[in-house]
Formats: C-alpha cells, structure tokens, sequence
C-alpha cells in the first residue's frame, strides 16, 4: 500500500513537471508567432514605404524631363539634378532596405524635392521674363515696322511734294515774240519782212511771276536758226549732262520773282530768205519756241 502511494506521488510530479513543460512551449510558441507577425508587418511597412519612396523619385524625375524639354537657359542644372534622380532610383531599387536604411533614403529624397521646388521656381521665373521680353520685342518690331511703313509713306508724299514744289518754281516764258528790224541811222528800229533789209534779229519775251521760284540772276540760252539750218550769233557749244546745245547768246537778268521783260538783239548780215526758228533754253531744258519768216 505505501509503495502505490509512493507510485501516485511520482506519477503526478511527472503529469505536473509535464504541464509545467508543455505550458512553457506554448508561451514560447506563442512568443514566436507574435515576432514573425511583428517582423512580417515590418517587413511589409518597408515594402509599401519603399514603393512609395520610388514612386515620389519617379515623380521628381517626370517634372525635371517636363522642365528640361522647355529648353530653358536652366536646363543644364535641371539635367544634372535629374540625373541625380535617377542614380536614386537605381540604388533603392536594387537595396535590400529596412527602417533605418529607408529613413537614410527618405532624407534624399526630401532634400532632392526640396532642391526641386527651388530650381523648378527659379526657372518658372526665366521663363516669365522671356515671355515678357519675348512680348515686348514683338510689341518692338510692330513699332518698328509701323514707324518704316509711316515713312515710306513720307517718303513718298516728300518725294511728291518736292515734285510738286519743283515743277511750281519753274519760271514760265509768256509772249515769245521774233521778228527782222532796220536800225536808221538815228538808232531807230523799224520791223522789217525783208531779209536784205534786215539788220538785227530781235528776241523779246516775259518771265512770269512767281512767288515759289528762287530768286537772282537768270541765265537762259537764245538758239536762232536761220533757213538753211545754221545757228547764227556766237554759234557756242555747252553741254547739260549728256545733252550738248549750240547757242546763238546768252541773256541773264535779276530776278525777284516778280513780272521781267527781257528784250535782245542778235545783229547780222546778209540774212537768208526763209523760215528762222528761235529757241529759248533754261540750261537744257527748252522752255520756249517761235518762228518767223523773211521774204
């Protein structure tokens, strides 16, 4: 009887030191399942943060290619901070990563945002001075093509009235009058028909009033051209540019554009019968012309 009392003694120290076991392994096993949960819900926070952080670079790497393509006088440095962008992306994609080597690639990042914002102000800013330099050369050149315009048109209303003043101050030759005269020997002049009887050529015309013209001396070429086709007088050759002219006299008179009468003779000998032709030039231009005849 006391050696089964010993036995039940021993068999429950045993069921006891048993459960004492088996309590222990659960509470260990329990221990391990919560630090694999906790290691796997680590493990998945690093993950997700990761693609995040990838995707925050990718995005980064989109707005400098936008802000590069606008080839702006910043695109070198956007360049360069671009390609710093993307040696990032390549590192985290390829690191093994945990929380704190994260956190190391967290702080890039925020430092590489942070240099974006500035660059992408900055050059925000060139390019709102270049439109509105770009505005304003534009509103420059249509100035300038206006103000070229306005003086092709003065141009060409000088050009007209400089036409229209020159043509206003040309003096007119009125009452071109040629005829034969006898000079008596009282110095009288008598008008004459006859060619034997003839001793002077008389020229006589008005130069008209005008209060445009230049005033002072005026010269103007006499041409008398007889029937057989000599010129009579001083018989002088001048030339105006590439006209050339022989004149019979010159006659000058002062003029202060008032009405002149200009009268002049052209004495001669032995007169040909025929038609005579008298021309009146002002330098090369022929301003007047008659004719007469003598039996």
């Amino acid at each position: 009887m006391e050696n089964q009392n010993n036995n039940n003694s021993k068999l429950k120290a045993i069921i006891l030191v048993l459960s004492l076991l088996l309590l222990a392994s659960l509470g260990y096993m329990f221990k391990m399942s919560s630090d694999a949960k906790k290691v796997e819900t680590e493990l998945s926070s690093v993950t997700v943060e990761k693609e995040t952080a990838l995707a925050d670079l990718a995005q980064l790497k989109t707005t400098y290619d936008a802000a590069i393509a606008e080839n702006t006088s910043m695109s070198e440095e956007l360049i360069a901070e671009r390609d710093k962008v993307v040696k990032l992306m390549e590192e985290l994609k390829k690191a093994k990563v945990d929380a704190g080597i994260l956190a190391s690639y967290k702080k890039q990042i925020a430092n590489l945002q942070s240099k974006m914002n500035d660059l992408i102000q900055e050059n925000e800013s060139l390019k709102k001075m270049n439109q509105d330099l770009t505005t304003e050369i534009d509103s420059t050149k249509t100035i300038l093509v206006e103000a070229q315009q306005y003086n092709q048109v003065l141009t060409g209303q000088n050009e007209e009235l400089s036409k229209t003043v020159e043509k206003a101050s040309k003096l007119s030759i009125l009452n071109l009058k040629t005829g034969a005269y006898k000079v008596k020997s009282s110095g009288k002049e008598v008008a004459t028909e006859r060619a034997r009887r003839a001793d002077i050529l008389k020229v006589s015309f008005t130069i008209a009033e005008n209060k445009v013209a230049k005033s002072g001396d005026k010269s103007y070429y006499i041409q008398v051209i007889d029937s057989k086709n000599n010129v009579l007088g001083e018989k002088k050759l001048i030339e105006f540019g590439d006209q050339s002219l022989t004149y019979s006299f010159i006659t000058t008179v002062q003029y202060e554009n008032n009405t002149v009468n200009v009268s002049e003779n052209l004495p001669g000998e032995n007169f040909e019968k025929g038609t005579y032709f008298v021309n009146i030039f002002d330098k090369g231009e022929l301003v007047g012309k008659t004719s007469f005849t003598l039996k």
